[in-house]
């Protein structure tokens, strides 16, 4: 907990993280490290890193003894609805399309805004508690006259419980023969027009274009392949280019998604969003398991980002993404934990153990080191997503910070104790949450939300959801 002894004469925002046991910063090479550190935050930035950093008059303390502070992790991928679809029998042992069709598009009309703003809440508290401070929210939850209000719940609960929001507003609007999930359903997929003019409004209301935005919207489809007709496809690209918004969708998830794009297109899906205007720095994909040499390289020379999500990609044996190739090439590499309902983990530590450790099964120990997949779940997720203000601890950048309570026994034998978050993975309780310096988790617990009533929100919501 914070202890000011002089709350009444503190500056706004001044406060000192004091004893920390190791720092990581979230930068690359050998800026990875701040060691045992002090951290000083003035009006929501870091102001200074240091060891032993003397307390000033009227500061705040926030004792970290026993504790590693990492930057708050930037999940680049993620579908919150999905937080009340976990473990749906019918989708346990089944591949992507076909979970597709048992578990999330089934239950798209099944969502009343009470049960909606119920998952959100709950996939937004998971994500705080894992020491997650920024959610890219992936948000395909509209057809046909429903769904324009879920894009401002979702900004509503990201601000009542204080995570950064990125809504990347997606949606289909191909006919629901076409799309693998929607073919399943009686729903209509929505209009274009519909589709561009709630993302306009939402803009107006929400974006903030600063470098440390608390709300951001994307361009989103679902899946570029799929979810529209291929003539529309470059024109949605110029309409979000034409109001600064970056784009972002579903790619290359599977084995079958490259043997439709060469069938039907007689090319790579790679190569196909390249047709279409959808490369470039402002763009990233999430998943990319089957991509070959080329592909990579179009990724590489046109600063395309990935968002890595192999919890997920593992659970519905989708395949693992040749990550290590990417980087080495100079993809822009974040982390995602995706939805729920194909994960059941809403935790970005997990996620990151298992990056660190997938691609170490696949090639070697020599794979990945964890240094790296901090960067890649911190500034690599801040570098997709526009947002140069986060991701990283250093004086200047927002003070967004996750503080891991790694006193517990299971920590004891640790020489490197900074690691221990992603070595160890999960159980690594998180004990305080900054964004921007504001406290959104205190001694393990989300500020200002009542777990109680919550749970018992989500055990009614589901009767709803169960089939």
């Amino acid at each position: 907990m914070v202890h000011n002894t002089n709350a009444t004469t503190a500056p706004a925002g001044a406060l000192l993280v004091r004893n920390a046991a190791a720092v990581m910063t979230g930068r690359a090479g050998n800026a990875a490290r701040a060691g045992a550190a002090d951290i000083r935050i003035r009006d929501g930035r870091i102001a200074e890193i240091g060891a032993v950093l003397p307390r000033h008059d009227g500061e705040a303390v926030l004792d970290a003894t026993g504790c590693v502070v990492y930057p708050g992790w930037v999940n680049t991928h993620h579908h919150l609805f999905q937080n009340l679809l976990k473990a749906v029998p019918s989708g346990m042992n089944v591949g992507l399309e076909q979970w597709l069709a048992a578990v999330a598009y089934p239950r798209l009309a099944r969502f009343t805004p009470e049960i909606f703003r119920t998952a959100v809440r709950l996939g937004m508290a998971e994500l705080l508690l894992s020491g997650t401070t920024t959610c890219a929210d992936h948000h395909y939850l509209y057809h046909h006259g429903h769904g324009a209000e879920t894009g401002d719940v979702l900004f509503e609960v990201a601000e009542e419980l204080g995570m950064r929001l990125v809504l990347c507003r997606g949606g289909a609007i191909q006919s629901a023969s076409d799309h693998p999930g929607m073919r399943a359903t009686a729903l209509v997929p929505e209009t274009l027009d519909e589709m561009l003019a709630d993302i306009e409004r939402l803009k107006a209301r929400y974006h903030d274009a600063a470098a440390d935005g608390l709300r951001r919207v994307v361009v989103a489809p679902t899946t570029p392949t799929f979810s529209l007709p291929p003539a529309l496809l470059r024109e949605l690209a110029a309409f979000g280019r034409g109001m600064d918004l970056r784009l972002h969708s579903h790619l290359s998830e599977t084995d079958n998604y490259v043997k439709f794009c060469r069938e039907k297109y007689q090319c790579t899906p790679v190569q196909f969003v390249a047709d279409h205007d959808w490369l470039g720095p402002d763009v990233w994909f999430a998943h990319l398991v089957t991509v070959n040499p080329e592909e990579v390289r179009m990724l590489a020379v046109t600063n395309t980002g990935m968002a890595h999500c192999p919890v997920s990609n593992a659970r519905l044996g989708s395949g693992i993404a040749p990550v290590r190739a990417m980087a080495d090439a100079g993809v822009p590499i974040s982390l995602g934990v995706d939805g729920v309902a194909s994960n059941e983990s809403g935790s970005m530590v997990h996620e990151a153990n298992f990056a660190w450790l997938v691609h170490r099964a696949l090639g070697g120990a020599a794979q990945t080191r964890v240094e790296e997949v901090i960067h890649w779940g911190t500034a690599g997720g801040a570098q997709v997503l526009g947002l140069p203000g986060i991701g990283t601890l250093a004086p200047g950048q927002s003070a967004d910070l996750a503080i891991y309570d790694v006193s517990g026994l299971r920590f004891h034998g640790f020489h490197d104790i900074g690691t221990a978050p992603v070595a160890a993975g999960e159980p690594t309780p998180v004990r305080d949450v900054l964004v921007r310096g504001r406290q959104v988790v205190r001694d393990g617990a989300v500020v200002g939300l009542d777990l109680e009533k919550l749970r018992r929100e989500a055990r009614e919501a589901l009767v709803g959801l169960v089939d």
